[in-house]
């Protein structure tokens, strides 16, 4: 006699929005052919399998809507199943991965290759950008609409790789040409240009001089101006100060923000004096002014996504001084521990926290059955101890580069399990079989 459920998870404290108002409820989940079945008090002998969630909290799967797993061509600093793996052992159920790898993914060549790569290899549920170019904007809207395509990746500002748009006339055509997601890098190139002679040689904190405050303002002007001009909506990633925050909070109808946990966390000089060129990313880790700033606009609604940009780079080369090292740090892996941590010390609430990595990401890039607990999603789930506490270290990280920014952080807040598609992928840092992850659906592109 086969059973109701293949999976009840028991007892666990499930975080929900109901009627527009967020609650957690001590109840059981019911499990079958990956979805969600049933919310309720349920009896063990009606599943497969049961799991004990006594003392843990069920969050709907966690979603990192950044990362740069390095695959292809980069591959010696992560690739899609170390970055994968690295976001399961974190409690992230899915990833958006960057097209600035070698070559870049611009074109249907390189993203048939990429998809090819993917397969059976990634354990977490995973999307790719397609990069925008100069020289490919005949060729996006075809791009766009691939299976598997979370939207469109515009570097205004040079970063690792060779994706750059800089100028404004091109930038206004590819907006005008796209229909879906478009993230966007926003830095002013030509501003980095002039400024290049405030690099000092070894001084790590001169990187945030030179990438200055009005590099991203005057780029983030610009953008929103284009975005008006052309009616075309636009997500600003990695944003990281005061003066970008209060225009983005006039125009929130045009644009939707990301922050990290890095720019939340750290701030300068004081993490370049600790950990130098290991701090070094792009944009930069600003000053306490801006960091308070970003977690303002967090908590005022200003942002609506947290992304790690997770971007690995090895020992070696971070450890070549400045500015000959590259900018950068992994991320994928902590951001879960991290935030929840900002939980316990009151920096946000859970509920917020749910929405800003759950909720947000699967409505505004329109994923299918994510992003909340309900009967008929897909049975994703970020299991979480919120009262453990613990230390992060380099050893614990799956990234091919073997280290993190966060190595030695006391934290409160722990990925005890995750869940993908009705299937433990980790429980208490333990892999559990082979890599499953899937290519995630989007409701507003057509399915062949």
């Amino acid at each position: 006699m086969s059973k109701y459920y293949d999976y009840i998870l028991k007892s666990g404290e499930i975080v929900t929005r109901k009627n527009g108002k967020w609650q957690k409820s001590l109840t059981d989940l019911g499990l079958k052919d990956g979805k969600i079945t049933c919310l309720g008090d349920l009896k063990a002998e009606k599943a497969n399998r049961t799991f004990d969630c006594n003392g843990l909290t069920i969050l709907p799967g966690l979603i990192d809507s950044q990362v740069h797993f390095r695959e292809p061509g980069l591959e010696y600093k992560e690739d899609l199943e170390s970055g994968s793996r690295g976001a399961v052992l974190g409690g992230i159920t899915a990833i958006f991965d960057m097209p600035n790898t070698k070559p870049s993914i611009t074109n249907l060549e390189s993203w048939h290759n990429k998809i090819d790569r993917a397969k059976n290899r990634m354990w977490c549920n995973y999307a790719f950008y397609v990069g925008a170019t100069l020289n490919n904007i005949e060729e996006l809207p075809i791009l766009e609409k691939q299976p598997t395509c979370c939207g469109v990746k515009i570097f205004m500002g040079s970063s690792t790789g060779d994706l750059l748009v800089d100028q404004l006339s091109g930038l206004k055509k590819i907006l005008s040409s796209i229909k879906r997601n478009v993230a966007v890098h926003s830095e002013n190139e030509q501003r980095l240009k002039e400024r290049a002679t405030v690099r000092v040689k070894d001084l790590a904190y001169s990187h945030t001089l030179w990438r200055d405050e009005e590099v991203a303002f005057s780029s983030t002007q610009d953008l929103i101006k284009l975005a008006l001009e052309t009616g075309k909506k636009i997500h600003v990633l990695h944003v990281t100060t005061e003066q970008e925050m209060q225009l983005l909070s006039k125009n929130k109808h045009i644009a939707t923000v990301e922050v990290t946990p890095q720019h939340l966390t750290f701030s300068a000089p004081e993490i370049y004096d600790r950990i130098g060129t290991y701090a070094q990313m792009n944009p930069p880790i600003r000053s306490e002014q801006h960091r308070q700033a970003l977690w303002k606009a967090l908590n005022q609604g200003v942002v609506d996504v947290l992304g790690s940009d997770h971007a690995p780079h090895t020992r070696e080369e971070k450890d070549k001084g400045y500015p000959l090292s590259p900018s950068g740090m992994p991320g994928v892996q902590t951001i879960v521990p991290i935030m929840l941590d900002h939980v316990n010390k009151g920096h946000l609430s859970l509920f917020r926290l749910v929405e800003l990595l759950a909720e947000r990401p699967s409505k505004l890039f329109k994923l299918k059955n994510k992003g909340s607990i309900q009967i008929g999603n897909d049975a994703d789930f970020t299991i979480v101890d919120l009262k453990r506490k613990w230390r992060i270290e380099n050893s614990w990280m799956a990234t091919k580069c073997g280290w993190t920014p966060f190595d030695g952080y006391k934290v409160v807040g722990y990925p005890t399990a995750t869940m993908i598609g009705g299937q433990f992928i980790q429980i208490e840092s333990q892999l559990n079989g082979q890599p499953k992850g899937n290519s995630l659906e989007f409701t507003d592109i057509d399915y062949l």
